[in-house]
């Protein structure tokens, strides 16, 4: 969706100004907030594309003011409330109104390492026919829908040149909405930053971006 997010190409945030020796949690909530995610995730009531089209429907205000884990910590929220989880009026609370829903899966402390170095594999080990091949020039479809979707929206409506095949994988965009991993080649695409930018992208600079074939048609 073209939330507040999708910030490829935008002017007027200021510089990026990277954090020296930055730690992967600047606050124990932080922890807290990405255990409480892993484990809610173990549930199997929702995948990763899911979750990321949670944290996407952020109120855009809401969004450009906060952090990153608040941002996971919003998408955990819906999830919870949408799956029926939690009510709305327990997140408001802090308190449960009833017993646990019966049967649910548990994420036990000795199953973490294996389940965080395990992750989760997108890769689908499907014979999938190509509709493109490297040296192939394609246009992004200029598409722009409100679910989820991993094309930025400043590479959409432009031609690029299929750099590689990456093989197949799921695609995102269905894999958010009912879990249908509708698997399909991914491929490197290498564009032009004149394409992108206009006369004041580099001349000999390009950005390669990772594309599924249902983004794609041949130019």
């Amino acid at each position: 969706m073209n939330g507040a997010h999708d910030l490829g190409g935008m002017h007027g945030f200021g510089p990026i100004d990277p954090e020296p020796n930055e730690p992967v949690f600047h606050a124990e909530w932080e922890e807290r907030c990405f255990a409480t995610t892993l484990a809610a995730g173990f549930l199997g009531r929702w995948n990763i594309d899911m979750s990321r089209f949670a944290r996407e429907r952020m109120p855009p205000v809401e969004y450009l003011q906060t952090g990153y884990y608040e941002h996971w910590l919003h998408g955990l929220e819906t999830l919870l409330v949408e799956r029926g989880l939690v009510s709305a009026e327990e997140l408001a609370s802090g308190r449960a109104a009833g017993p646990a829903e019966p049967g649910l899966r548990k994420l036990g402390a000795d199953q973490v390492l294996s389940v965080i170095f395990k992750g989760g594999k997108a890769r689908v080990h499907e014979d999938v026919p190509a509709k493109l091949a490297p040296g192939d020039r394609v246009r992004v479809r200029n598409h722009h829908p409100y679910g989820h979707t991993r094309a930025p929206r400043y590479v959409r409506g432009h031609v690029g040149t299929i750099d590689r095949d990456h093989g197949v994988f799921v695609f995102p965009d269905t894999h958010a909405v009912d879990g249908q991993k509708k698997p399909q080649h991914v491929y490197a695409v290498r564009f032009e930053a004149r394409e992108l930018w206009g006369p004041q992208g580099g001349r000999r600079d390009a950005v390669y971006l990772d594309l599924w074939d249902d983004y794609l048609d041949p130019a």
